[in-house]
């Protein structure tokens, strides 16, 4: 009797559709750069928020009890300047209530300090240094990766890639043939192995991904060529507005922290005015002296309650600026940002700006930062607590499947194989980069990736199969 032929195991992305198969391709290659910055991305955005939503910037909240009466703002500002002699004064922050302390933020020894302070006693409870704080670090290991341009290039590079990995994503989750909403909308809990893992996978990301999305473009917009270079310049206040004052060289950017983001994104790149003239509107009543106290007296009295700031001049052209915005954690509404320029010397209004005088995409920001950060409230902080634990099981469990598929023993990348079809391939390109090619950064590696992997593995078999 005849033995039957043995037949080879089935390929089994064979039924798969072509143009499925090559957006699994790019899924994978660009999953491959860019789930390691995700989970970073995830990891130090829960450090932030914890500090934003339920703590304090500066640390863990200092409670004081409240009095009946308070220490007058100079006499704060005194007990910060005995301690720390050598500090020049940089920052007054109001406290957001009645049992939480000022801060004054100081320049000393070429750092800048924040120092708490008890506003019913003057008394001095707290230094911290506020480039060293936990949400500092971690502010900055998110946009820069401690290693400043370079840092923040290969994040802005990830960003635009996540982008590609979401289009691509959504193309494989979206029911088509045999498959329904139910599989992508709902996890199958029953499944076991690899389906388990992808069952999860897919619902996870489909319900999070419009919300990734909006977190990648309003953190590029922060990024330094898609932000700074295209986005930012068009998008920003226009200082032209304020032709009838004389202006600084400094920009509303010198209001932050070196290295930290603490002014709106639609007013970094605005120009400061400048005092030393006789322009401007009335402010502080003539006749009384131009400091911190009647400039703190004037906040209040044009509707400053609550958290906010009073910067003081830094040099003899600055100005005394008041404001309150959700990017600095002032408030959580950011459509009552309000930023108010005052002349050191004669106390007139030199400038005005709030929500409503941005343009369309700052105000997109505004909003969008707030809820990026958290910043809207215990509601948007705890959002963003699932919302990154959501990102982090993506990379996860993307890792998981992968490692899952490959063979056994296998020394390769195991990616999914190119479609055989040509023309298809190139129309998948295409879209490719067209959705890449909106990012500069990402487009220029995603089309480098696509050259070597069509033109320099197609002419190199040994290596073509390490990788697939």
């Amino acid at each position: 009797m005849s033995q039957p032929t043995a037949r080879p195991n089935p390929d089994p992305t064979a039924s798969l559709g072509r143009f499925h198969l090559l957006a699994w391709r790019w899924h994978f290659y660009a999953g491959l750069y860019v789930v390691p910055f995700l989970l970073m991305l995830a990891v130090t955005g829960l450090v932030m928020v914890f500090f934003t939503g339920f703590q304090n910037r500066l640390g863990m909240t200092i409670h004081v009890t409240p009095q009946a009466r308070t220490a007058t703002i100079t006499a704060q500002a005194q007990a910060v300047l005995a301690r720390l002699p050598e500090a020049q004064l940089k920052e007054y922050v109001a406290p957001k209530s009645a049992q939480v302390p000022a801060w004054f933020a100081v320049k000393v020894d070429g750092r800048v300090a924040s120092v708490a302070v008890n506003p019913y006693t003057a008394e001095v409870l707290r230094t911290v240094d506020k480039d060293n704080t936990v949400f500092a670090w971690a502010e900055k290991i998110h946009g820069t990766l401690l290693i400043g341009d370079l840092g923040d290039r290969l994040i802005e590079i990830a960003a635009g890639l996540g982008i590609v990995l979401i289009v691509t994503g959504l193309y494989m989750a979206w029911p088509r043939g045999q498959t329904g909403w139910r599989q992508v909308l709902l996890p199958d809990l029953k499944a076991t192995g690899r389906a388990w893992w992808k069952s999860l996978h897919v619902s996870v990301a489909f319900w999070i991904g419009l919300v990734l999305t909006f977190f990648l473009v309003t953190g590029l917009s922060w990024a330094g060529v898609w932000g700074g270079q295209f986005v930012q310049p068009w998008g920003s206040f226009p200082s032209s507005k304020w032709d009838e004052v004389p202006k600084s060289e400094a920009t509303h950017a010198a209001l932050s922290t070196p290295g930290l983001k603490e002014v709106p994104w639609g007013l970094e790149l605005t120009p400061l005015p400048a005092s030393g003239s006789v322009a401007g509107r009335p402010g502080i009543a003539a006749g009384q002296p131009v400091n911190l106290e009647t400039v703190n007296a004037f906040a209040r009295s044009i509707g400053f309650r609550g958290q906010y700031r009073v910067a003081v001049p830094q040099d003899e052209t600055g100005v005394y600026t008041l404001s309150a915005d959700s990017m600095s954690g002032d408030l959580t509404d950011p459509t009552g940002d309000r930023y108010v320029h005052i002349d050191r010397y004669t106390g007139r209004v030199l400038a005005e700006v709030a929500f409503a005088d941005y343009s369309p995409m700052a105000k997109f920001m505004a909003i969008g930062i707030a809820l990026h950060q958290g910043d809207m409230g215990l509601w948007s902080a705890w959002l963003n607590v699932v919302f990154c634990l959501a990102v982090v099981f993506l990379c996860v469990s993307g890792i998981v499947m992968w490692w899952q598929r490959r063979p056994a023993g296998a020394g390769r990348l195991v990616a999914p194989r190119p479609p055989a079809d040509a023309a298809l391939w190139k129309t998948g390109v295409l879209v490719m980069l067209l959705v890449a090619l909106a990012f500069p950064l990402s487009g220029a590696v995603l089309l480098a990736v696509l050259l070597i992997d069509g033109l320099l593995l197609a002419r190199l078999p040994a290596l073509r199969h390490k990788l697939s």
